[in-house]
């Protein structure tokens, strides 16, 4: 979870209590449909991207770390629940694969082909790399003087005088794929091969170490490390898939996890924890639909029988 959405999270359960928000930490366990997985098992992107252009906005479901500790407790113990890891699986590949296919729409927007992206995007990374490297160097310069330790001093201010030329040199390689790809406006424009982000070679060192460093940016990165993870887990087979179709696990179904609903099917896109709950409630209306029938039906019987006798 975000430092900021944890600290406002907090809050908002200190001043109205937990019953205010909807929770109840008596009774709530982490098998409920109202927990929510991603958090359980890893990370939520509702709570990764808050603040950032992509904001999804709260999660719907809870994020209480109480639930999680629990959760990470009963997995230590031994207890396994697969279901809960495809579910938090499918959707965190779904997540990427819509940005994925942002990625590629942009792409084609600036008709620009996936080798110039990546070299593009290797050269801006090493800039600003290089850039962060060159005044870490000169901090230490300056320390190292206060210090009177002017040896060390002079063989850092050698290394940052190193990563200038080197920084140098990658600016006048950006500049000839920059000339090389042509003078149009798009043609100025890379797209980021992690977050879909537009980038410009006008860009100035340090709003591309910005954007290398940013929150949005920095939260597509740990999610394809996750799903690294994921595909390695596969390889080792270990896919909780497996454990499901075998059927040899505890998981709490008894607690209220329903197997045919412990984890949504692969989309092709996200799918946000509020669906779950119109799953529930189209549940819910069915019921009632059913009911109303059956009232209808009790009615219909009353009506076609003999009225009752009036004893005057």
């Amino acid at each position: 979870m975000g430092r900021k959405a944890e600290v406002q999270r907090a809050l908002l359960e200190k001043l109205m209590g937990p019953e205010a928000m909807g929770l109840t930490t008596q009774q709530l366990h982490f098998t409920d449909d109202k927990v929510c997985k991603n958090f359980l098992c890893g990370t939520c992107p509702h709570d990764l991207f808050s603040n950032t252009k992509v904001d999804l906005g709260t999660c719907p479901r809870s994020h209480l770390s109480k639930l999680k500790e629990e959760y990470t407790s009963a997995i230590a113990k031994g207890e396994q629940y697969p279901t809960f890891e495809a579910e938090y699986e499918d959707n965190i590949r779904a997540f990427m694969a819509d940005i994925d296919r942002k990625i590629a729409a942009n792409k084609r927007r600036i008709d620009q082909t996936p080798e110039e992206t990546q070299k593009f995007t290797n050269l801006m990374r090493d800039i600003a790399d290089v850039e962060k490297a060159m005044n870490d160097a000169m901090a230490e310069v300056e320390r190292l003087g206060e210090q009177g330790q002017i040896e060390e001093s002079l063989a850092e201010l050698q290394k940052a005088e190193a990563l200038k030329v080197e920084k140098a040199d990658r600016e006048k390689e950006l500049q000839v794929l920059s000339d090389t790809a042509g003078a149009s406006g798009h043609q100025k424009l890379r797209v980021c091969d992690v977050c879909g982000a537009y980038l410009s070679i006008l860009d100035s060192d340090r709003r591309l170490a910005d954007h290398f460093g940013g929150r949005m940016h920095l939260g597509y990165v740990k999610l394809r490390d996750v799903i690294v993870e994921f595909d390695a887990r596969r390889d080792r087979g270990e896919d909780p898939r497996r454990l499901i179709a075998a059927g040899g696990y505890t998981n709490g179904h008894s607690a209220g996890a329903r197997p045919s609903q412990a984890y949504p099917p692969s989309s092709s896109s996200y799918r946000p924890p509020e669906d779950d709950y119109r799953y529930n409630r189209s549940d819910r209306d069915r019921s009632d639909r059913r009911d109303y029938r059956d009232r209808d039906r009790y009615d219909r019987q009353r009506s076609r029988s003999p009225p009752p006798r009036s004893y005057r």
